[in-house]
Protein backbone atom coordinates (compact mmCIF):
# COMPACT_ATOMS: atom_id res chain seq x y z
CA UNK A 1 0.00 0.00 0.00
CA UNK A 2 1.14 3.67 -0.99
CA UNK A 3 2.06 5.96 1.70
CA UNK A 4 0.21 9.46 1.84
CA UNK A 5 4.05 10.53 0.22
CA UNK A 6 4.26 7.64 -2.29
CA UNK A 7 0.54 8.72 -3.39
CA UNK A 8 1.37 12.47 -4.13
CA UNK A 9 4.59 12.08 -5.65
CA UNK A 10 2.71 9.29 -7.87
CA UNK A 11 -0.10 12.34 -8.63
CA UNK A 12 2.78 14.90 -9.28
CA UNK A 13 4.41 12.18 -11.62
CA UNK A 14 1.36 11.65 -13.66
CA UNK A 15 0.78 15.42 -13.79
CA UNK A 16 4.07 16.30 -15.21
CA UNK A 17 3.86 13.24 -17.60
CA UNK A 18 0.57 14.36 -19.09
CA UNK A 19 1.30 18.42 -19.47
CA UNK A 20 4.93 16.73 -21.12
CA UNK A 21 2.91 14.93 -23.28
CA UNK A 22 1.80 18.23 -24.97
CA UNK A 23 4.73 20.54 -24.52
CA UNK A 24 7.68 18.54 -23.86
CA UNK A 25 9.58 17.16 -20.77
CA UNK A 26 11.67 20.38 -20.08
CA UNK A 27 8.93 22.47 -20.10
CA UNK A 28 6.91 20.56 -18.18
CA UNK A 29 9.50 20.82 -15.63
CA UNK A 30 9.18 24.48 -16.15
CA UNK A 31 6.05 24.80 -15.98
CA UNK A 32 5.05 22.15 -12.91
CA UNK A 33 7.69 24.14 -10.73
CA UNK A 34 6.41 27.50 -11.89
CA UNK A 35 3.09 25.95 -10.65
CA UNK A 36 3.87 24.58 -7.65
CA UNK A 37 5.70 28.51 -6.50
CA UNK A 38 2.50 30.07 -7.69
CA UNK A 39 0.53 27.96 -4.95
CA UNK A 40 3.05 28.67 -2.67
CA UNK A 41 3.16 31.96 -2.91
CA UNK A 42 0.78 33.18 -0.26
CA UNK A 43 3.32 31.35 1.73
CA UNK A 44 5.98 33.43 0.87
CA UNK A 45 3.88 36.53 1.10
CA UNK A 46 3.71 36.01 4.77
CA UNK A 47 6.95 34.85 5.48
CA UNK A 48 8.32 37.99 4.00
CA UNK A 49 5.65 40.30 6.28
CA UNK A 50 6.35 38.73 9.23
CA UNK A 51 10.30 39.11 8.29
CA UNK A 52 9.43 42.88 7.64
CA UNK A 53 7.84 42.36 11.26
CA UNK A 54 10.57 41.54 12.92
CA UNK A 55 13.09 44.00 11.33
CA UNK A 56 10.53 46.67 12.18
CA UNK A 57 10.76 45.63 16.01
CA UNK A 58 13.71 44.57 16.32
CA UNK A 59 15.24 47.95 18.28
CA UNK A 60 12.40 47.23 21.02
CA UNK A 61 13.35 43.42 21.31
CA UNK A 62 16.97 44.54 21.86
CA UNK A 63 15.80 46.77 24.84
CA UNK A 64 14.02 43.79 26.20
CA UNK A 65 16.74 41.24 25.92
CA UNK A 66 18.87 44.22 27.75
CA UNK A 67 16.36 45.09 30.49
CA UNK A 68 15.16 41.32 31.17
CA UNK A 69 18.89 39.56 30.50
CA UNK A 70 18.28 37.65 34.14
CA UNK A 71 14.96 37.27 33.55
CA UNK A 72 14.34 34.77 30.35
CA UNK A 73 10.51 33.82 31.14
CA UNK A 74 9.74 37.55 31.80
CA UNK A 75 11.68 38.39 28.53
CA UNK A 76 9.66 35.93 26.68
CA UNK A 77 6.57 37.09 27.77
CA UNK A 78 6.92 40.79 26.95
CA UNK A 79 8.80 40.00 23.76
CA UNK A 80 5.58 37.78 22.68
CA UNK A 81 3.11 40.77 24.01
CA UNK A 82 5.16 43.20 21.92
CA UNK A 83 5.05 41.17 18.54
CA UNK A 84 0.84 40.11 19.32
CA UNK A 85 0.56 44.23 19.95
CA UNK A 86 2.01 44.71 16.30
CA UNK A 87 -0.66 41.33 14.81
CA UNK A 88 2.25 38.98 14.49
CA UNK A 89 4.34 36.71 16.38
CA UNK A 90 7.82 35.78 17.27
CA UNK A 91 7.33 32.13 15.55
CA UNK A 92 5.18 33.94 12.42
CA UNK A 93 8.33 33.51 9.67
CA UNK A 94 8.57 30.28 10.51
CA UNK A 95 5.27 27.91 9.91
CA UNK A 96 5.07 29.30 6.45
CA UNK A 97 8.80 28.23 5.70
CA UNK A 98 7.94 24.36 7.35
CA UNK A 99 4.68 24.71 4.93
CA UNK A 100 6.41 24.70 1.91
CA UNK A 101 8.97 21.61 2.17
CA UNK A 102 6.66 18.93 1.78
CA UNK A 103 5.55 20.50 -1.58
CA UNK A 104 9.38 21.24 -2.54
CA UNK A 105 10.12 17.44 -1.49
CA UNK A 106 7.42 15.97 -3.61
CA UNK A 107 8.14 17.53 -6.78
CA UNK A 108 12.28 17.18 -5.99
CA UNK A 109 11.26 12.76 -5.81
CA UNK A 110 9.64 13.06 -9.07
CA UNK A 111 13.09 14.21 -10.74
CA UNK A 112 15.79 11.78 -8.56
CA UNK A 113 13.54 8.97 -8.07
CA UNK A 114 14.39 5.89 -10.70
CA UNK A 115 10.85 4.27 -9.73
CA UNK A 116 8.04 5.54 -8.65
CA UNK A 117 4.63 3.58 -7.46
CA UNK A 118 6.63 0.68 -8.55
CA UNK A 119 6.93 1.37 -12.18
CA UNK A 120 10.12 2.90 -13.88
CA UNK A 121 10.31 6.53 -13.98
CA UNK A 122 9.45 7.49 -17.99
CA UNK A 123 10.27 10.97 -17.38
CA UNK A 124 13.93 10.43 -16.75
CA UNK A 125 14.28 7.62 -20.01
CA UNK A 126 13.12 11.68 -22.27
CA UNK A 127 15.96 14.00 -23.30
CA UNK A 128 16.68 17.85 -22.84
CA UNK A 129 19.18 18.80 -25.52
CA UNK A 130 19.66 15.09 -26.46
CA UNK A 131 20.67 14.53 -22.88
CA UNK A 132 18.73 12.20 -21.22
CA UNK A 133 16.88 13.40 -17.86
CA UNK A 134 18.09 10.81 -15.83
CA UNK A 135 21.73 11.49 -16.96
CA UNK A 136 24.31 12.34 -14.34
CA UNK A 137 27.24 14.32 -14.57
CA UNK A 138 29.89 11.93 -13.47
CA UNK A 139 28.13 9.51 -16.32
CA UNK A 140 28.13 12.00 -18.99
CA UNK A 141 32.01 13.25 -18.12
CA UNK A 142 33.30 9.20 -17.71
CA UNK A 143 31.56 8.43 -20.95
CA UNK A 144 31.65 11.42 -23.48
CA UNK A 145 34.72 13.22 -22.26
CA UNK A 146 35.16 16.99 -20.96
CA UNK A 147 34.00 18.02 -24.35
CA UNK A 148 31.03 16.05 -24.99
CA UNK A 149 27.93 17.28 -25.66
CA UNK A 150 26.10 16.15 -22.51
CA UNK A 151 28.69 17.68 -20.44
CA UNK A 152 28.43 21.16 -22.20
CA UNK A 153 24.90 20.53 -21.55
CA UNK A 154 25.46 20.31 -17.62
CA UNK A 155 28.07 22.96 -18.10
CA UNK A 156 25.75 25.54 -19.57
CA UNK A 157 23.44 24.22 -16.00
CA UNK A 158 26.21 25.06 -13.76
CA UNK A 159 26.58 28.51 -15.99
CA UNK A 160 23.43 29.38 -15.15
CA UNK A 161 23.02 28.27 -11.18
CA UNK A 162 25.55 30.00 -10.77
CA UNK A 163 24.27 33.49 -12.02
CA UNK A 164 21.41 32.53 -9.91
CA UNK A 165 23.57 31.87 -6.87
CA UNK A 166 24.87 35.09 -7.14
CA UNK A 167 22.30 37.48 -8.08
CA UNK A 168 20.60 36.05 -4.61
CA UNK A 169 23.62 36.55 -2.70
CA UNK A 170 24.26 40.17 -3.60
CA UNK A 171 21.04 40.74 -2.66
CA UNK A 172 22.04 38.72 1.02
CA UNK A 173 22.80 40.96 4.24
CA UNK A 174 22.53 40.50 7.61
CA UNK A 175 18.68 41.75 7.75
CA UNK A 176 17.85 38.54 5.81
CA UNK A 177 20.18 35.51 6.30
CA UNK A 178 23.06 35.31 8.96
CA UNK A 179 26.54 35.68 7.16
CA UNK A 180 27.61 32.05 7.36
CA UNK A 181 24.70 31.10 4.94
CA UNK A 182 25.24 33.68 2.58
CA UNK A 183 27.46 31.15 0.34
CA UNK A 184 24.50 28.46 0.38
CA UNK A 185 22.80 29.31 -2.78
CA UNK A 186 26.05 28.05 -4.22
CA UNK A 187 25.28 24.74 -3.20
CA UNK A 188 22.86 24.35 -5.61
CA UNK A 189 26.09 23.62 -8.38
CA UNK A 190 27.34 21.24 -6.41
CA UNK A 191 23.86 19.36 -5.87
CA UNK A 192 23.07 19.57 -9.53
CA UNK A 193 26.49 18.02 -9.78
CA UNK A 194 25.45 15.01 -8.29
CA UNK A 195 21.97 14.42 -9.62
CA UNK A 196 20.16 13.64 -12.35
CA UNK A 197 19.83 16.34 -15.25
CA UNK A 198 16.20 16.63 -14.41
CA UNK A 199 16.49 17.46 -10.85
CA UNK A 200 19.03 20.51 -11.67
CA UNK A 201 16.37 21.85 -14.33
CA UNK A 202 14.01 21.91 -10.95
CA UNK A 203 16.78 23.34 -9.38
CA UNK A 204 17.43 26.04 -11.81
CA UNK A 205 13.66 26.92 -12.11
CA UNK A 206 12.83 27.36 -8.68
CA UNK A 207 15.76 29.38 -7.41
CA UNK A 208 15.80 31.50 -10.10
CA UNK A 209 11.86 31.99 -8.92
CA UNK A 210 13.12 32.42 -5.53
CA UNK A 211 15.88 35.29 -6.58
CA UNK A 212 12.82 37.20 -8.06
CA UNK A 213 10.46 36.80 -5.40
CA UNK A 214 13.07 37.94 -3.51
CA UNK A 215 13.80 40.93 -5.10
CA UNK A 216 10.26 41.47 -5.08
CA UNK A 217 9.05 40.79 -1.36
CA UNK A 218 12.84 41.81 -0.02
CA UNK A 219 13.24 45.38 -1.56
CA UNK A 220 16.62 46.69 0.08
CA UNK A 221 16.32 50.20 1.92
CA UNK A 222 16.31 53.01 -0.20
Amino acid sequence: MLSLLDTLIDFAYRLIGAVGSFTGPVAAIVLCTIAVRLLLLPLSVRQATAHKARLRLAPQVAKLRERFARDPERLVRETSKLYAAEGTSMFAGLLPGLAQAPFFMVVYRVFVSATIAGHANLLLAQSALGVPLGEHFAAALASGGLFSAPVLVFAGLFALLAVVAWLTWRRMDDTVAPRALRLLPFGTIAAAAVLPLAAGLYLLVSTAWTAAERAVLYPRPA
